[in-house]
């Protein structure tokens, strides 16, 4: 077409329908790649999202208005991708965005080069306007659909994920296009490329190399592996890498899993084992369509780290090991040490917990340890002393409050023992290391010095009971039948049955059960996580039903324990206050005036002892009563917590032989 012989300051309307079709077709492929023509203009409105509108002249045949108007969404389409592309291809904008404008730009290239060959028809002249609509109607739905993606994303400022998912969901609307979808496909795997590189260095290395915050899983550095040694309520392993919202559709199903693997192989590096997963030709992680392969290497990939971190830490750091040398100690599965060093620290320990030096206890602790089979054990230098400020029961209240909420301290008002001593406050605590303060965190071992406290207590009033029997057999000799030292060898009997039935019950009925359902457990445990789960559930349940979470229930027993503490206690003053014993430096009688001053000593002691007597009704009748009561709480409670049903009968069994007598 000549242009000289065309006026362009003329309307178009001026000319022959034939000119202006020459005319039109010349400005409708300039259109197409966003160049202005004479007779059609292109409006940008700007805005949260960016349009573009053609404005025709007006005295256009209307025959061949309508024609370009059915090209101009191409056109359109045309300039929102190009302006998309153009703003999008900063790596600012993430690398997601970065590689879908990549394959956009590839896109609007093939595009172009359409345009090209229809502008050099056109000047060959075998192009007219209802051939150039015929030749753009492949490409209409394929840059309308586009254009729908990047209006949306624009509008919304996707980056990452939220890309992926638009085209994807984009994609399954044009089911039925199957031309289109199979683009919008193609859009997604190139999109996500850059995606799966960085989910790649997850899964195998364990290293979020993620710079502009696309990736859907989050690393908090201020979470450090120390604090699950120091703080109760460490975040480390729950929050060290997390979840973020806006995980990719097609790996949603599977994103904890990619969660883990990361993790476990983060833990094997920290502890300096160079470990990575192995990787074949096969396993580059690709999304493509329906072809899943990408989820058979993220779960294998998992296997992997699994089975790695779970051999590392069992083998080489021996957590099994570790576990046993905890019983051994914390839950009392070797008592003879604790025997000797509640012997040679029985004085420190009598003191207050403000006064008491740990110190001097530990030395104690690693003295009793070294001259007992404790020895034997290379574990049991992980061993030490600690001295809390606060009762049992209160620290199981304040254990109850972490669980639900971190309350203040001022929260807690339980009334203290007013002399309090580190007898009852004293535990052992258990020195862990990186990578098995994972499992044995400070939560974990505070669970143990919770049980620990119990029995530690239960094995005092145990000891002190026995020290008080012993008196009593030592007068056994004496004729005390009918007095009150008979009735009070009775209690001291009841009163130690009572004991040991509670320590048989936290013992043999809740702890050894439950540890080896645990031992099992862990054995079959796959990974890491379960391994926490199963050793969690043990320590719960044996505070549970060792009664440190019931505290009406713990309440009840103490004061069963302080009142055999104060029996035993007194029973020197009852012995003595009873019968005057013979004096060894004194000339030694004939037998026969032994038996008379001996028979003469139990009928004077009987008119003076009356406030023996009461002193021994006086405890019999409230460790009964007490007795009695716990056994009906424990039969009332048995209901919603079955395992007390046990307790309950060993209880009021103690109580039935005590009536028997």
């Amino acid at each position: 077409m000549n242009h000289s012989s065309v006026d362009f300051e003329k309307p178009i309307g001026y000319y022959a329908a034939s000119v202006q079709e020459l005319i039109v077709i010349d400005d409708v492929l300039s259109a197409m790649v966003g160049v202005e023509g004479r007779y059609i203009l292109i409006k940008t409105v700007h805005g949260k999202t960016d349009d573009v509108t053609f404005h025709v002249d007006p005295s256009m045949d209307l025959a061949l208005q309508e024609l370009a108007k059915r090209i101009f969404p191409l056109c359109r389409s045309f300039l929102l991708i190009n302006q998309f592309v153009e703003s999008r291809s900063q790596f600012q904008n993430g690398l997601v965005n970065h590689a879908f404008s990549a394959a956009l730009r590839a896109l609007l290239l093939d595009y172009q080069a359409m345009v090209a060959q229809l502008e050099h028809q056109f000047r060959l002249g075998r192009l007219s306007l209802q051939g150039l609509w015929f030749y753009c109607q492949p490409m209409m739905g394929s840059m309308q659909a586009l254009s729908i993606v990047i209006q949306k994303a624009a509008s919304n400022n996707f980056s990452g994920s939220a890309v992926l998912n638009l085209l994807q969901s984009q994609a399954k609307a044009m089911a039925g296009d199957n031309a289109v979808r199979l683009l919008l496909e193609k859009m997604t795997q190139c999109a996500s490329n850059a995606y799966m590189s960085i989910l790649e260095r997850w899964v195998y290395e364990g290293v979020i190399d993620d710079p502009y915050g696309e990736f859907f899983i989050a690393e908090n550095k201020s979470f450090q592996k120390e604090s699950l040694t120091q703080d109760y309520d460490a975040k480390y392993w729950g929050q060290r890498y997390s979840l973020k919202d806006g995980i990719p559709s097609f790996l949603a199903n599977i994103a904890q899993p990619i969660l883990t693997t990361g993790k476990y192989l983060n833990v094997m590096r920290e502890c300096g084992h160079n470990v990575q997963v192995p990787q074949s030709e096969n396993s580059k992680l690709m999304s493509s369509g329906s072809n899943h392969h990408y989820l058979e290497c993220i779960k294998a990939a998992y296997n992997f780290a699994s089975r790695e971190l779970l051999n590392l830490i069992k083998e080489k750091y021996d957590l099994m090991g570790k576990l046993r040398s905890i019983k051994h100690y914390l839950l009392l599965d070797q008592g003879d040490f604790l025997v000797h060093f509640m012997d040679i620290a029985r004085d420190e320990l009598a003191k207050k917990p403000d006064e008491v030096s740990v110190e001097k206890l530990q030395s104690l602790l690693d003295l009793a340890l070294r001259t007992t089979a404790a020895a034997a054990d290379p574990l049991h230098e992980g061993v030490t002393c600690v001295v809390e400020r606060s009762s049992l029961l209160k620290r199981s209240s304040t254990f109850k409050d972490l669980e639900l909420s971190q309350r203040s301290s001022g929260d807690n008002d339980l009334e203290e023992p007013v002399s309090i001593t580190s007898l009852e406050t004293f535990s052992l605590s258990y020195k862990v290391q990186w990578p098995l303060s994972i499992v044995l965190s400070r939560k974990a071992l505070t669970k143990y010095q919770l049980i620990f406290r119990f029995l530690f207590h239960c094995k005092h009033v145990e000891r002190q009971l026995c020290g008080a029997w012993q008196v009593h057999q030592g007068v056994k000799a004496l004729n005390t039948r009918g007095t009150a030292l008979s009735r009070s060898s009775l209690l001291c009997r009841s009163m130690l049955k009572f004991i040991n039935s509670l320590l048989h019950y936290l013992t043999f009925e809740v702890i050894e059960p439950n540890w080896h359902v645990m031992h099992d457990r862990l054995q079959s445990a796959n990974s890491i996580d379960e391994v926490i789960q199963h050793h969690d559930f043990f320590l719960d349940k044996c505070l549970r039903e060792c009664l440190l979470l019931l505290p009406e229930l713990l309440k009840k027993v103490q004061k069963l324990e302080s009142m055999c503490l104060q029996y035993a206690a007194a029973t020197q003053w009852l012995i003595s206050s009873s019968i005057v014993l013979h004096n060894p430096d004194e000339p030694t009688e004939s037998s026969t005036k032994a038996k008379q001053r001996k028979s003469g000593q139990v009928l004077k002691s009987t008119t003076r002892n009356v406030a023996v007597t009461e002193s021994i009704l006086k405890f019999e009748k409230e460790f009964n009563a007490e007795l009695q009561s716990l056994g009906s709480m424990l039969s009332s409670s048995s209901q919603a917590e079955p395992y007390l049903a046990h307790l309950a009968q060993l209880i009021l069994g103690v109580k039935s032989e005590q009536n028997g007598f």
